[in-house]
């Protein structure tokens, strides 16, 4: 019999075990899987991601010029810092409350999920991150692009509330996964085992060892990678932050990108976010934007009741501050209930002043080396028993693909000449001649689709 992963396509985890194959073939329940769920799976992870509640919605109904979708072959010569994991620090404690989930390692653990098991190795070790993280990797730096994953550091102390009530509800997941087993229909036993599944210490650890042998840099910050990823962006150590948190635009990173680690098979373009032309598309100096992005909902604390996307914007252009807006709810002029003891100031403080290991400093000058060939046979094929063959053909391209992204952009040979203050003027009224046009078009759909919403069944 070929080896287990064999089965498994370049492109990485996306075979994936439909609940009806298993019941109809339970003795393929740890090893075949089929394609067609991972959408499904995705999809659950990406509805559960946290970080700024209604951002991109805004974005593209008011700055639509601030973003650009297009083909990851676009950012081919280009460094990006990729969100990518979470990571305990050393000597830290093993408690689920000190490790934030991280959506790519925890998407590739639950895709491979069905009946409460997860795809392992002879031995039973779980090893659906690592085949993530070796083809992923792979389709980036077959594209050009040269990768840097920064990992997830302890969590600010603001943030303790968001974990607490992500560890309440794996735990109540946990509750209905034993009460679906007993009672409940395949369904439920898989959707209630997707819920519970943690990235632990031991996954992040291995990923590091994979990246290493990769030749592949990496670096864990004090606290948040996205704001590490803004820090690195910023300093033109890299292009840009990847992630799928827009929190990462509050941590001031001018480009951010989306989607960059999806797999070839979900055919999403890449999202490319530019913060300058978000802040003049909605008018906003920093701060201001910050304070919408709080007022939206992050993950430092809870929202306002009755808060939403418009409701903020409101709020923002009429008072400017979180401040004056606070005074006027207080003075009964705006009606409003905010929580009490909302520290919001603390939040606004840790978007503005992250802990952050500085640009300059020797953890940041990223090489990337050759693969190391035998480490990676030691460790994916004689250890975790991944095909030798594959894992030869990934090296190999890492070898060669690496070479080649040392071609620089042309962009990188021209030196932009300053435009006049008349210039500047010019096409500051064309942009938003061209956005008030997008928005209007945008508001038309918009009704039409109410219309056709309102129509009764059956008419024309």
């Amino acid at each position: 019999m070929a080896p287990l992963f064999d089965v498994f396509p370049e492109d990485g985890p996306t075979l994936i075990a439909s609940t009806s194959f298993i019941r109809n073939f339970p003795f393929l329940s740890l090893s075949l899987l089929y394609r067609h769920n991972l959408n499904q799976n995705h999809h659950s992870t990406t509805t559960a991601k946290m970080g700024i509640k209604q951002l991109f919605s805004i974005i593209k109904d008011e700055c639509p010029d601030a973003y650009k979708e297009g083909e990851i072959k676009n950012h081919f010569g280009r460094k990006v810092a990729i969100v990518r994991l979470p990571s305990t620090p050393s000597g830290a404690s093993s408690n689920p409350l000190r490790t934030r989930r991280s959506m790519s390692i925890y998407s590739f653990l639950i895709a491979v999920r069905s009946g409460g098991e997860m795809l392992t190795n002879e031995d039973g070790e779980t090893t659906s991150h690592l085949m993530g993280m070796f083809y992923r990797t792979l389709r980036i730096v077959d594209n050009g692009i040269k990768p840097i994953y920064v990992f997830d550091g302890a969590p600010p102390k603001l943030k303790s509330g968001e974990l607490a009530k992500r560890f309440q509800r794996k735990a109540t997941a946990t509750e209905g996964l034993e009460e679906a087993k007993e009672t409940g229909t395949a369904e439920d036993v898989e959707k209630f085992s997707r819920r519970t599944v943690r990235v632990t210490r031991e996954h992040n650890a291995e990923c590091q060892r994979l990246l290493k042998c990769m030749g592949i840099p990496y670096i864990i910050a004090p606290t948040e990678a996205e704001a590490q990823c803004a820090v690195l962006a910023r300093a033109d150590k890299v292009y840009a932050a990847a992630s799928e948190d827009m929190d990462t635009l509050c941590f001031d990173a001018p480009v951010l990108l989306r989607h960059l680690t999806f797999s070839e098979q979900r055919k999403e373009p890449i999202q490319e976010i530019f913060l300058p032309k978000v802040l003049e598309g909605l008018g906003m100096d920093r701060a201001q934007f910050v304070d919408l992005c709080i007022l939206l909902g992050c993950d430092y604390l809870d929202p306002i009741p009755k808060v939403g996307p418009n409701a903020a914007l409101k709020i923002i252009r009429e008072y400017g501050t979180i401040e004056k807006f606070v005074a006027a709810v207080e003075a009964g002029k705006a009606k409003y209930s905010i929580p009490e003891d909302w520290p919001y100031k603390d939040a606004r403080d840790l978007f503005f002043n992250p802990d952050v290991t500085p640009a300059d400093h020797a953890d940041c000058d990223f090489k990337w080396e050759a693969p190391d060939v035998d480490g990676l046979i030691k460790f994916l094929v004689e250890e975790k028993g991944f095909s030798e063959d594959r894992v030869r053909s990934g090296a190999t391209r890492l070898q060669k693909n690496l070479k080649s992204s040392q071609q620089a952009r042309l962009e990188g040979f021209f030196k932009p000449i300053p435009k006049t203050e008349a210039e500047l003027k010019n096409l500051k009224r064309k942009n938003e001649e061209k956005n008030d046009a997008k928005k209007k078009k945008l508001k038309e759909e918009k009704k039409e689709k109410a219309k056709a919403k309102a129509k009764p069944r059956g008419t024309a």
